[in-house]
């Protein structure tokens, strides 16, 4: 049979295709994904989202948020494949409209101060450095009470809910929804270590602390001090955990914070994982099949699925602090998570 059958285009009519013709696609020897190593920086970024803020009402955007969109992944938008990540900024005394979705997500917070979020009744303030969970179907809105823009890495599974085609979003009836909670409850409850209360017993698959503070944060990397030796990889690397299971935060995604010691050069590696960091502090590089993405603080940028990386802080007198979120807990639980050692090239 030659490729110009008839037979070939009658199948078309009766919803058949011939699958030797796609093998080579439907199967292929290793992941290739659509994204690209790429970095957004927080220098240019910036100035973009505070004329935004002047020239935008929230009330004709509803979300102020720059969409940190993949060169290769651009209809429809995402920064990888699976996840997406944007930059959002609200102004003293905004209020932003209280809103739902089934897609997980979560706040960290890079500049300002005074704003909280209103997630199910609770209110959450931010401070820097601040990881906040908004939860899947959980209403939540914003307000800002301080005198200065207030400014957080947005991040979403909406990627990979749209995909599975599982998405439901809807509006509050009204702009806030009412307090009916003790502010930061689920962090005052359980962000203490080992100890838990024992009157809670677990809703959801979601960890129930709101807020994993800063201060939590950066009393654990210190803790852990010079004497560990750390991952060859990732240098000294800490996993933000649900209490309830000591699993991920979220069902759909996984968060870390990793400190890179001055000098640190990290071997290679890769794994179907997705995986966006935010530059905490520090300077630094990180090669990804080849491509080197020099980075410094605030900056965002995107490890693709099986790409090959390593992380390098040139720095002979200054930690590097990233903070980054990947969809590992998704591909553990499908079974599908794999990885290995390999160069990433200059």
């Amino acid at each position: 049979m030659t490729d110009d059958d008839p037979a070939y285009a009658a199948l078309q009519g009766v919803g058949a295709a011939p699958l030797w013709r796609y093998y080579g696609n439907l199967f292929p020897a290793q992941p290739r994904s659509r994204a690209v190593p790429y970095r957004w920086s927080w220098q240019e970024l910036r100035p973009h989202l505070l004329h935004f803020a002047k020239t935008l009402s929230l009330d004709e955007a509803e979300r102020r948020v720059l969409m940190l969109v993949n060169p290769g992944l651009t209809v429809p938008p995402a920064t990888v494949s699976t996840l997406y990540a944007g930059l959002q900024i609200i102004l003293p005394g905004e209020t932003a409209q209280a809103h739902r979705h089934t897609s997980n997500a979560f706040r960290f917070v890079l500049e300002g101060s005074g704003a909280w979020t209103t997630v199910d009744g609770e209110r959450v303030h931010m401070e820097p450095g601040d990881l906040l969970l908004t939860p899947g179907w959980h209403w939540h809105d914003h307000t800002h009470r301080g005198e200065a823009p207030m400014i957080w890495l947005d991040a979403l599974d909406y990627p990979l809910v749209n995909a599975l085609e599982a998405g439901f979003y809807e509006k509050y009836p009204e702009r806030l929804q009412p307090v009916t909670r003790p502010d930061d409850a689920g962090s005052r409850h359980f962000l203490h270590g080992r100890l838990n209360p024992t009157w809670l017993t677990q809703d959801g698959p979601n960890s129930p602390i709101s807020r994993y503070t800063w201060a939590e944060t950066a009393r654990a990397l210190d803790a852990v001090a010079d004497s560990a030796e750390g991952s060859d990889v990732d240098g000294i690397v800490l996993e933000y955990t649900n209490p309830w299971t000591g699993g991920p935060v979220m069902p759909t995604i996984g968060c870390r914070v990793q400190r890179l010691r001055p000098g640190f050069r990290g071997a290679g590696r890769r794994h179907t994982a997705s995986t966006i960091f935010q530059v905490v502090r520090g300077e630094g590089a990180t090669i990804v099949d080849g491509v080197r993405l020099d980075w410094a603080e605030h900056d965002t940028f995107a490890v693709p699925g099986w790409a090959s990386y390593r992380h390098v802080n040139a720095s002979s007198g200054r930690d590097a602090v990233l903070f980054s979120y990947s969809d590992e807990p998704v591909m553990r639980a499908l079974g599908l998570y794999r990885t290995e050692s390999a160069d990433p090239g200059a």
